[in-house]
């Protein structure tokens, strides 16, 4: 089985479900001959030209409008926003056009848009390049958003997504594009959008991250191994729709847990995953549920890692959670 990073699996999924239906088209600023900034679209132009590959205008409001008309006329648009951060200009398409066309018709349109993003910090990119914006897009009804953490989830999350009837944001973690390498199937294979995954078993207390952070917990959780303590890791993979099964049984079995992501606090996607355990667990809990998050500021421009959940302060956190 081929050994890849996440860069490369992104780029094999587009490739496969490129060939197998002419209706795919990717676009966005520097994605044809350049094979964008972080080179996951390399080589798809000089495969299937420029009428499928497109290099765009610097214009994500433009960017994301064609898509919705794109998908409204039948076709499969997969449009890259270079930075996640770039993504504000076109929110409006995405949150009150992209995410409504189906309501809005009552089921006459459907919207197949896939939209990609590299989000998070990590690589000292400053805070234009570092953020990261899941919340507003999991409290916008219609829209489904996957974060995957491996490059066999990266692949199969992407190739779902695509073939999706609806409009999916696929988040994926630059800080891991490179560094973060796996087995992936060959050809094409799909990981469920909704199902979360158990990255790794324990008894004392559930950790739930996404992305990159997923990396961070698992350290996290190997430090604190040592101590006995065994701290069970979810790496939910998908925000929206969220397995919520999933999660509550391991939070029932534990009876703590710790809630870990790079965005800011307040109003992160932690605190919905705080309601969540409250409401369906609140009897089984031994401690309060726990955020390890991102600060309320900017993103620093060099303070990375003193911004960021970093592996020893999720292990401080376990420490505290256990012995409460």
């Amino acid at each position: 089985m081929p050994v890849m990073n996440i860069v490369q699996a992104v780029n094999d999924a587009l490739r496969e479900e490129m060939t197998a239906d002419d209706r795919t088209v990717v676009f966005g600023e520097d994605v044809g001959k350049v094979g964008g900034v972080f080179r996951t679209t390399a080589g798809l132009q000089e495969t299937f030209g420029v009428d499928r590959v497109v290099d765009t205008p610097l214009s994500e409001g433009s960017i994301l409008g064609c898509a919705v008309g794109m998908a409204l006329y039948g076709m499969r648009p997969i449009a890259e926003i270079q930075f996640a951060d770039f993504i504000f200009p076109g929110f409006d398409q995405i949150v009150n056009e992209m995410a409504k066309y189906r309501y809005r018709t009552g089921g006459q349109f459907k919207m197949p848009v896939t939209v990609r993003t590299p989000y998070g910090g990590g690589i000292k990119g400053g805070h234009y390049h570092s953020q990261s914006p899941e919340s507003y897009f999991t409290n916008t009804p219609g829209l489904k958003v996957v974060m995957p953490s491996n490059p066999h989830d990266a692949k199969g999350l992407l190739i779902a997504a695509i073939r999706d009837e609806d409009p999916v944001i696929v988040m994926e973690p630059k800080l891991i594009y490179r560094t973060v390498k796996g087995e992936v199937p060959a050809g094409t294979y799909t990981v469920p959008i909704g199902k979360a995954a158990v990255a790794r078993p324990g008894e004392h207390v559930t950790i739930i991250a996404y992305g990159a952070m997923t990396h961070n917990a698992l350290q996290a959780a190997n430090i604190v191994a040592s101590e006995g303590i065994e701290a069970e890791v979810i790496d939910l993979r998908t925000l929206v729709p969220l397995d919520i099964e999933t999660v509550v049984a391991s939070v029932v079995k534990t009876g703590r847990v710790i809630i870990v992501h790079e965005a800011p606090r307040t109003s992160g996607y932690g605190a919905e995953l705080v309601a969540v355990v409250n409401e369906h667990c609140f009897l089984h809990l031994e401690a309060p549920p726990l955020r390890i998050t991102g600060y309320d500021t900017p993103f620093p421009y060099s303070l990375d890692h003193e911004y960021m959940p970093t592996p020893a302060k999720i292990a401080g956190g376990i420490r505290r959670t256990v012995s409460y």
